[in-house]
């Protein structure tokens, strides 16, 4: 049994330094050792990827901002948000006003990140959607 794991043990070594030899034997040191990329330095042409345009349509819906950014955290109440079209869970909110309501939603609250986490977002556009979840839960 012993001699059976000797015999394995230098076959698989021998198959493994084979592999690793013939492959190094394929590629060239400098191959290999090249640097990843490319330095310029100011006056050379470089090769640039120009980003694609995308026209802007416009301020986007409170509707919109709130299923897209919004409903992950307003659909359920599981986090604290106040759920979206619940009237209990949003009337406390409302009785401090829309400019509070505004405010928190802007600077953040609590749990809630500042807009929201929406980079993308202008903060009329965060009003807008302010008013959409509002209307939409008293």
């Amino acid at each position: 049994m012993y001699k059976v794991k000797l015999i394995l043990t230098v076959f698989i070594l021998t198959i493994a330094g084979t592999a690793s030899a013939d492959h190094l034997k394929s590629h060239k040191v400098e191959d290999r050792i090249k640097p990843a990329g490319s330095v310029y330095v100011d006056g050379d042409d470089v090769p640039v990827s120009k980003p694609a345009v995308v026209a802007s349509t416009g301020p986007r819906s409170g509707e919109s901002i709130y299923k897209e950014k919004c409903s992950s955290c307003h659909a359920t109440d599981a986090i604290g948000a106040p759920m979206f079209g619940n009237v209990d869970s949003w009337k406390g909110r409302i009785a401090k006003g829309e400019q509070a309501l505004f405010d928190s939603a802007i600077n953040g609250l609590n749990g809630m990140p500042a807009m929201g986490l929406c980079s993308d977002c202008s903060q009329d556009e965060i009003k807008e959607t302010v008013k959409y979840m509002v209307a939409n839960s008293q």
